[in-house]
């Protein structure tokens, strides 16, 4: 069957304002599941609160891969069960080349119990290793000696985060808005590194306002969240009609949600002008 993410009746606050209120959920490995939905409607706090980010607070419900509880888990130990984030904006690391950062990376991952900087991967393994992963997806390995971000286009950040995706090998990937402030060029190349990554071992959620991320990668479930909470699912022919017609309907369907959603969006937008 595979390994199972549940997610069940999450509640988080953000500076101790709710923002989900009540999120189901579950995906199983081999699955591809899009989350979409307007600004403001708790997508991004959903990704933050899966891998355990500081800052998002569960104050209600559980989240679970197989049995285990990760709200007792810090944000490593979380990754070392299997879960990846590809962030909407990837993290500038100056002075650290893109080979040494997936080496540790991968290590910590592989070797749990290893002791800070002992028990690494051989270079010899982790080159070769890399190097396929690299050509795989179509990258020059002139790339994995450069410093992690730095001076990377935004297709390229995008591109760094599918590699390590490639070398970690989650059990969950979510994507949260990778395709946010790409061109249509950039998108496919990254849609396309996704798809030669997704597959039995992976079970993937991609968070978007768009379909063009879905191109390549159809998914089996579709989710709608508005006000904090998921308010309809359905196959791949939702995120269509999403992408063509938009969210009238669903706010129109849902209107205490909508009006919530409306509140926490304002107030977004207030924050973001002071």
């Amino acid at each position: 069957m595979g390994s199972l993410l549940q997610i069940e009746n999450l509640h988080v606050s953000v500076e101790g304002k709710s923002i989900l209120k009540g999120v189901q959920l579950e995906i199983r490995q081999g699955e591809i599941h899009a989350l979409m939905g307007p600004n403001g409607s708790g997508k991004s706090t959903l990704a933050y609160a899966l891998v355990g980010h500081p800052k998002y607070e569960v104050t209600a419900g559980k989240i679970e891969v197989d049995g285990v509880n990760l709200l007792d888990l810090d944000p490593n130990e979380r990754a070392r069960l299997g879960l990846f984030l590809a962030f909407q904006y990837p993290v500038v690391i100056p002075g650290v080349k893109v080979a040494d950062f997936l080496r540790h990376a991968v290590s910590n991952i592989r070797k749990p119990d290893r002791k800070e900087g002992e028990g690494l991967i051989p270079m010899r393994e982790f080159r070769k290793e890399l190097r396929e992963r690299m050509e795989a997806l179509g990258m020059d390995t002139e790339f994995a000696r450069r410093y992690l971000n730095e001076g990377f286009s935004g297709g390229e950040k995008k591109r760094m985060e599918i590699l390590q995706m490639a070398m970690l090998k989650p059990k969950f990937a979510i994507l949260d808005e990778t395709d946010s402030g790409l061109d249509s060029d950039a998108v496919r190349v990254v849609s396309e590194g996704l798809q030669k990554l997704a597959g039995p071992d992976t079970g993937v959620l991609i968070i978007t306002h768009h379909e063009r991320l879905l191109e390549f990668n159809k998914p089996h479930h579709t989710h709608v969240m508005l006000g904090g909470r998921i308010v309809e699912s359905g196959d791949s022919a939702l995120a269509h009609k999403l992408h063509e017609e938009g969210y009238a309907e669903i706010r129109a369907r849902h209107p205490q949600a909508a009006a919530e959603n409306a509140a926490h969006e304002e107030a977004l937008t207030a924050t973001t002008a002071s």
